[in-house]
């Protein structure tokens, strides 16, 4: 039987304060370009280098497994969109589907995602910036703070600004990984000598083989991995402030699984081809690695400077998506009032400085520990992800079930295989919790605070909900 009802549903059965107000300024080459930016970020860029390292070559099977995972959260965030569009997105579905309150969890740990996201992609900034010898005497804390000046500055002035940064920061992105493939590729099929060593499948055979330190280590890496995925929702974010979604957006959805095997899985096949898995490190790119090694002038500081824009582009989307987000929240009384206003640009600039102020905290942690501030914060900001990822599953499920009882139409563009999907996604993001406390160290530590979070959370929640409620009533139109 069709998942569709016989009865025809109202087309929009939720209405969110937290769409009004913005300007329709993407197009379709900007959505297109944000899910690619999106699919590609400084999980890859930087992080790839200390997994390798940790891993070897079977991150590639993480990567592609993860990219499997992250796939069909877009892909449910995607029916979700061409169900109802929103700047909101899965806090607006979060609100339509399991009230306030589950709009409130959903939008802090949203927050808690990128605003740790945010000092992750500072640090990774002032990190390359001391590849050239001519900041190496410059405070990393100072790097970072003129990384977040920079990048937030031009959040504030208009999506349309926004959106035109992240298409040339997201063609960069690619144009510099088609390029290192191409290279990657020719030096493997040549057996050309990669600093003395000779490339190809004998790199894994003679260094332990596709898991040389055992398959728990692939496992332990694969928060990390999750972390690189952390962007893929972005182009539902920005579906509210498109002008055509429901043609777009399936569009750019669909291609994200083929971007996530060339891009991720295709990289790591060939770093693992070209250098054995030891010759990586934490603190550098594995791309630039490699262009050092082959001892071509000017190659690893042009790569390097590709990175940096990896991370400022990632930091650009962080602050973009906040601010939507925390609007939305704040029009229904569950984030703080000024978040909720706009400036002459049509954006949120509340909700971009509380995110750029949490992006302070971590020019602080880049100077008081500069060389454990990315691990840090890239633990907790799996947190988040995996919290988010969690809340568009569970809003999917729910929203799959309402479509079983008659009360809403799914569109044609849907998750596959519901409702086994969701469910399976939600057993792979509560292994990956586990696998966070059995690794030990910082993501111990990191899963040990769950009940802090919560705690948070449950709290938060009694402060707003009187101001939730009395907002709720003076919009009797809208559903809780």
């Amino acid at each position: 039987m069709s998942d569709r009802t016989t009865t025809a549903a109202a087309p929009t059965p939720h209405v969110d304060a937290g769409d009004q107000g913005y300007s329709k300024d993407l197009k379709s080459r900007h959505i297109n370009m944000i899910a690619i930016g999106g699919a590609i970020g400084t999980g890859l860029f930087l992080g790839a280098g200390g997994r390798m390292a940790g891993a070897g070559p079977s991150l590639a099977i993480a990567y592609a497994v993860c990219g499997a995972f992250a796939f069909f959260v877009v892909r449910a965030l995607g029916e979700l969109v061409l169900y109802r569009p929103s700047s909101g997105a899965f806090v607006s579905y979060a609100r339509e589907f399991m009230g306030e309150k589950g709009a409130f969890a959903a939008g802090w740990l949203y927050f808690l995602n990128w605003s740790t996201t945010a000092v992750a992609d500072i640090t990774a900034a002032a990190t390359y910036a001391h590849f050239w010898a001519m900041f190496s005497s410059v405070p990393q804390w100072v790097c970072a703070l003129v990384a977040l000046a920079v990048v937030l500055t031009a959040n504030l002035i208009s999506v349309k600004y926004f959106g035109e940064m992240e298409f040339w920061f997201a063609i960069i992105k690619v144009a510099a990984l088609v390029v290192f493939m191409c290279i990657g590729i020719f030096l493997v099929v040549t057996q050309h000598s990669v600093g003395g060593h000779a490339p190809g499948l004998a790199t894994i055979g003679d260094n332990g083989g596709l898991f040389p330190q055992g398959v728990m280590p692939m496992m332990l890496v694969i928060q990390g991995v999750v972390f690189a995925y952390a962007s893929v929702e972005l182009c539902g974010v920005a579906a509210g402030e498109t002008e055509n979604p429901g043609k777009i957006i399936p569009k750019a959805i669909n291609s994200i699984m083929w971007r996530v095997g060339i891009f991720y899985v295709g990289s790591v096949v060939l770093l693992a081809l070209l250098l054995p898995y030891t010759a990586y490190s934490d603190g550098e790119s594995p791309f630039v690695t490699v262009l050092g090694k082959l001892g071509v002038p000017g190659a690893a500081g042009v790569m390097n400077l590709v990175v940096l824009t990896a991370a400022l582009s990632s930091l650009n989307s962080g602050l973009y998506s906040t601010g939507r987000i925390l609007r939305s929240m704040a029009l229904s009384g569950s984030a703080p009032r000024f978040t909720g206003r706009l400036n002459k640009g049509q954006v949120p600039y509340g909700g971009i400085l509380l995110t750029a102020g949490f992006g302070v905290l971590g020019v602080i942690l880049n100077y008081v520990v500069p060389g454990e501030a990315f691990e840090i914060v890239l633990n907790f900001a799996s947190i988040g992800i995996l919290g988010t990822w969690g809340m568009v599953m569970i809003c999917s499920l729910l929203f799959w079930q309402r479509s079983k009882e008659g009360r809403v139409s799914r569109p044609a563009y849907r998750l596959p295989w519901a409702p086994y999907t969701q469910i399976v996604t939600l057993c792979f993001l509560v292994g990956v919790v586990f696998l966070m406390w059995w690794g030990g160290g910082v993501g111990r530590t990191t899963v040990e605070c769950l009940p802090l979070i919560a705690a948070a959370l449950v709290g938060g929640w009694f402060v707003v909900r009187g101001r939730v409620a009395a907002i709720a009533a003076e919009r009797p139109g809208l559903e809780d």
